[in-house]
């Protein structure tokens, strides 16, 4: 639109907003970063992935990397180490390769491990739990389990009277007492970050993993063991009440901003994009 406007060619305009971008974003100032969060985005076909950086306080993202992992992170420490920046802490999800490199390359931060993806992983497991389950069940039982899981994922406040979803879901639980078990304890988990305090988050912990346990059902048991192994950073939301749920919102931009360009041939062209996208007034170019 703005090449016809001014009549000049895609290319001439693509070009001046390059040289702008590069002028005001290539280099993210980084030495006033005290909170930050962490994660991964896929772009396009392929098993393309970015690795994105944001800047809690401001919404800014400060780095793009390419790939994911620990790897993608190591243009980053090397600039971090430079600006001589004190980072608080870092939201991220419980990623082995994360946990390692933070620790490695930012000591003294306190790692706080994301909500969201804590529930996440549960709904995931659930669903693995109804589909096992289904497979085991009698005929008869199948069809109360069977297009279970949306209604098991849902929170009980978004069930819907009118599609008789809350009584689907409670003949299911009554059915079958596993899924009713973890389902109940679904719940109980989305608590764990409303407590007063650390130290009634820490013995509202204590107790559901307990609960866990007890079920006699793998599933549970082994998400207790996880849980019980990333304390501390579940915990450490108390510390620094932080989560990757800005970055979500700004890697759902991305995936705007590449869908409306019809992708971007020019990486470093799509990286600047990214980098100003916080402040963004100007039409989408690709």
């Amino acid at each position: 639109d703005v090449a016809g406007h001014l009549g000049v060619s895609w290319d001439v305009v693509k070009d001046i907003q390059k040289r702008y971008l590069a002028k005001q974003y290539s280099q993210p100032r980084l030495k006033d970063l005290q909170l930050i969060a962490i994660d991964e985005i896929s772009i396009g076909r392929g098993h393309r992935y970015l690795t994105v950086v944001l800047d809690l306080l401001t919404g800014a993202v400060v780095f793009v990397g390419d790939g994911k992992g620990a790897d993608a992170l190591l243009p980053f420490w090397k600039r971090l180490k430079s600006s001589k920046a004190k980072i608080d802490a870092v939201a991220m999800d419980m990623s082995p390769s994360y946990i390692s490199a933070v620790s490695t390359n930012l000591p003294g931060a306190t790692i706080v491990f994301d909500h969201f993806h804590i529930v996440k992983m549960f709904n995931d497991k659930l669903a693995e739990l109804r589909r096992d389950l289904q497979r085991e069940a009698e005929v008869a039982d199948k069809s109360v389990l069977k297009g279970t899981r949306w209604l098991l994922l849902k929170n009980p406040e978004n069930l819907r009277p009118d599609h008789n979803e809350p009584q689907r879901l409670e003949a299911a639980l009554q059915l079958n007492k596993p899924l009713a078990t973890a389902y109940y304890l679904k719940e109980d988990l989305r608590q764990l970050w409303s407590q007063k305090d650390k130290t009634r988050g820490s013995a509202f912990l204590d107790d559901w993993i307990a609960q866990a346990r007890s079920a006699g059902i793998k599933m549970l048991d082994d998400f207790a063991d996880t849980l019980e192994n990333h304390r501390a950073g579940i915990l450490a939301y108390y510390d620094y009440p932080i989560s990757t749920g800005p970055l979500e919102g700004t890697n759902n931009k991305i995936k705007t901003l590449q869908k409306q360009a019809y992708g971007f041939r020019n990486m470093e062209f799509f990286k600047l994009k990214i980098y100003a996208l916080h402040e963004t007034k100007y039409a989408l170019i690709g």
